[in-house]
Order: C-alpha cells, then sequence, then structure tokens
C-alpha cells in the first residue's frame, strides 16, 4: 500500500471541502466541550456528595420565648424537657455524638452571616439581641442516610421548636449541579448526532467528487481498505482537531474558573480536580473518536460499494 497516495489524497480531500471539514470540526468541538463539561460537572455532583456525607448533621432547635410551635407552650425549654431530649441523643442508635450550642454562640455566629450593606436591613439586624436566638443541639449520625428515625423522635418532643435537616441547605445545590450535567450532556447529545451526520454527508460529498478515481481503482483491484483509507484519514484529522479544542477548552474552565476562583476562595465543598478533568478528557477523546469513525465506516460501505 502505498502511504503517499493515501496521504496526498487525505490532502486534497481536506482542501476540496474545506468548509464541511470546518463545519465538522466545530460542531466535534463544541459537543465534546459540552460531553467534558457534563462528566465535570458529574464528577463535581459526586464529590460534593462525598464531601457533606460524613459531614451532613441534624439540628435540634430549642424553644424561646418567641417559639410557636405547639411544643413550646411553656415558653422556654425548661430542664426537664433538655434532659428528655439528651436522654433520646443518648440512647438512639443513629446518634454518633453532638454538640451543645448556646444562644450566645448561635449570636455570634448570626453576627457574622447577616451583614447587609442595606441602613434599612442594618437597623433590623440591630434589634436583634442575643436573648431572641434559640439553644440548639448538633446531632452527627453514625450514617448520614439514616436519620429519619432520630428526626422523627426528636421533631415531637416538648421543649423543641424544630428539627433542621442541612439537606434542605445542600439539596438545591446538588439539583443545580445535576441539571446542569443532565443539560449540557442532552445538549452533546443532539450535537454528536448532528456530527454523525455531517460525516455521512462528508463522506457522500466527497465520493461523489473523486467516483471516477475510485472507478479507476476498483477496475485495477484496489483492496476496499485501500480505497476507504483517505476517507478514515479525512474525518480523524477532523475528529482530531475537535478533541484538541474540546481538550483546551475543558483545560481552560478548570485553570480560569475552577483553579483560579472556586477552589482558592470557596472552601465548602471539595472541587473537581485535574485528575478528574484528565479522566473526563480521556473519555472524551475516545468518544470523539468513535463518534467519526464508526460512522466513516458504515457510510463509506453504502456510497463508495467497496
Amino acid at each position: 500500500m502505498q502511504l503517499k497516495y493515501v496521504f496526498s489524497e487525505t490532502g486534497n480531500g481536506l482542501k476540496r471541502n474545506v468548509s464541511m471539514t470546518i463545519a465538522l470540526v466545530v460542531t466535534i468541538f463544541i459537543s465534546l466541550t459540552l460531553v467534558g463539561l457534563g462528566l465535570l460537572l458529574n464528577a463535581q455532583a459526586n464529590k460534593a456528595e462525598d464531601y457533606w456525607g460524613s459531614k451532613l448533621q441534624i439540628s435540634v432547635v430549642l424553644c424561646n420565648q418567641n417559639s410557636r410551635s405547639p411544643h413550646c407552650t411553656s415558653g422556654e425549654t425548661n430542664p426537664a424537657q433538655q434532659a428528655a431530649i439528651v436522654d433520646i441523643l443518648n440512647t438512639h442508635p443513629e446518634v454518633a455524638s453532638y454538640s451543645y450550642e448556646t444562644k450566645a454562640q448561635a449570636f455570634k455566629t448570626w453576627k457574622k452571616i447577616y451583614v447587609s450593606k442595606d441602613a434599612e436591613e442594618r437597623q433590623i439586624y440591630a434589634a436583634v439581641t442575643e436573648n431572641d436566638m434559640q439553644n440548639s443541639y448538633r446531632v452527627t449520625l453514625k450514617d448520614p442516610q439514616q436519620y429519619r428515625g432520630v428526626e422523627s423522635a426528636l421533631s415531637g418532643m416538648d421543649g423543641v421548636d424544630k428539627v433542621n435537616d442541612l439537606r434542605d441547605v445542600l439539596q438545591p445545590i446538588l439539583t443545580t449541579f445535576n441539571k446542569m450535567k443532565w443539560g449540557a450532556l442532552v445538549v452533546a447529545a443532539f450535537l454528536l448526532l448532528a456530527a454523525v451526520l455531517q460525516v455521512s454527508n462528508a463522506i457522500r460529498l466527497a465520493a461523489f467528487a473523486r467516483r471516477k478515481e475510485i472507478g479507476i481503482m476498483r477496475l485495477v483491484g484496489a483492496s476496499n481498505l485501500y480505497i476507504s483509507l483517505p476517507f478514515l484519514m479525512e474525518t480523524l484529522v477532523a475528529a482530531v482537531i475537535g478533541v484538541a479544542g474540546a481538550a483546551l477548552a475543558v483545560g481552560g474552565v478548570m485553570y480560569f474558573f475552577v483553579y483560579g476562583n472556586l477552589r482558592p476562595d470557596l472552601h465548602v465543598v471539595e472541587w473537581v480536580s485535574w485528575r478528574d478533568a484528565g479522566t473526563a478528557l480521556a473519555e472524551v477523546a475516545a468518544l470523539g473518536i468513535l463518534a467519526t469513525l464508526i460512522p466513516t465506516l458504515v457510510t463509506t460501505r453504502k456510497y463508495l460499494k467497496v
């Protein structure tokens, strides 16, 4: 087999179908970039679940004078009620440990969180005092997924205003990650389908443009692979360029966004790493090559009839 001829025909084919090649490269680039970002978002969602899975707590908020819960009819939680709550925490099989947060500690934390530049809001916040806060217990669970039992046991007790679950705060974040992930993957799937159709169309046009050459090659006994290889090389070049562009785009997101902003400034979760990006890019590269070579092999058999 004359490789010089194969490479020569590959170059001629790329020059002959410049616009089609560019369109194919752009489609592959955008679709694979979205696939890569979807895989990163999937890895990030998994890391967030793993990171918070061992840190999820429930907060048992005790009654104060302002509580309106039906279990707070006596106002502040009295010592007998508090002792009953502690007894549940000490004996319940789902509880690993717990800590007590006083009104003073809650007020200190509240002042750090509720900071506003708005003058009216600052006046409202200034009226809040330590006595308006509530004592609470922070409960760490043996299994973060097993929490319904202790939650139901505590929420119905006298002296308990409410039982807060950190999942209520984190679930919207995890849901957002999942929606972004599936959104990127769905759009990428449509674009990959467009890339496959473009490959088929490009092969059909290229075969029509070279019909005389292909006929001569059949007459002289050229093998199927020899006739098909230039077409395979053309789509492979487009795939490699598209994969390279997607790798640069995903790498840019990691460098400028994740490592440039999120990791240094936000320490609320473990963020995706270069290793996760490398895994995503390896999957993207494999998908990009397969998404172009497979339809090329199928299409050449149809249009070249070799």
